[in-house]
């Protein structure tokens, strides 16, 4: 007397909701609990439904990817909405600025940037001018392990930096 496997397919479905919600606790981006819910309203409930097995894959297959396509993207864009959109770590030193506080020696210097921090320095290789005197403003270019890719940073628009002679030369009178 052979089973008919078929009536139990119920316990395959529900198994394999649970396999995938246990996945998307492990990752996290709502990929896995849209082909479980898939799974769980296409497969099982056509199943309940008394519908052929090939019918409850077809229909499962569509539910997941029908809710992967729809439902995701405006559960991923409510998710990001909350988050803070402030740079932090090494994303928050890019295009900082920052003075020189030590001379260049050898290509290596310091700088003091704006956030208070002081670091280990260097001129950037496509920088404009060789050599940063101590007080320039500078800019952060990049971050190389723990040394700061710096730039000299162009002045404001409208604003001109001091010089160290403010005086003008005056013609001198005969």
């Amino acid at each position: 007397m052979l089973v008919d496997l078929t009536q139990y397919l119920w316990i395959l479905w529900l198994a394999l909701v649970v396999l995938f919600i246990v996945i998307e606790l492990l990752t996290l981006e709502f990929t896995f609990l849209m082909i479980a819910a898939g799974t769980l309203i296409g497969g099982l409930g056509a199943n309940l439904l008394g519908w052929p097995w090939w019918l409850q894959i077809t229909l499962a297959a569509a539910t997941a990817g029908l809710l992967i396509f729809t439902i995701r993207p405006v559960l991923l864009k409510t998710l990001e909405k909350g988050g803070d959109p402030a740079k932090s770590n090494i994303d928050a030193l890019y295009e900082l600025g920052g003075r020189v506080t030590g001379a260049f020696t050898n290509g290596i210097g310091e700088v003091k940037l704006d956030n208070g921090e002081t670091w280990t320095a260097r001129i950037d290789d496509l920088s404009p001018t060789p050599t940063i005197p101590v007080g320039k403003r500078v800019a952060v270019a990049a971050i190389d392990g723990a040394i700061a890719v710096v730039v000299p940073e162009p002045p404001k628009s409208g604003t001109t930096e001091p010089r160290a002679n403010s005086k003008s030369p005056r013609k001198e009178e005969k």
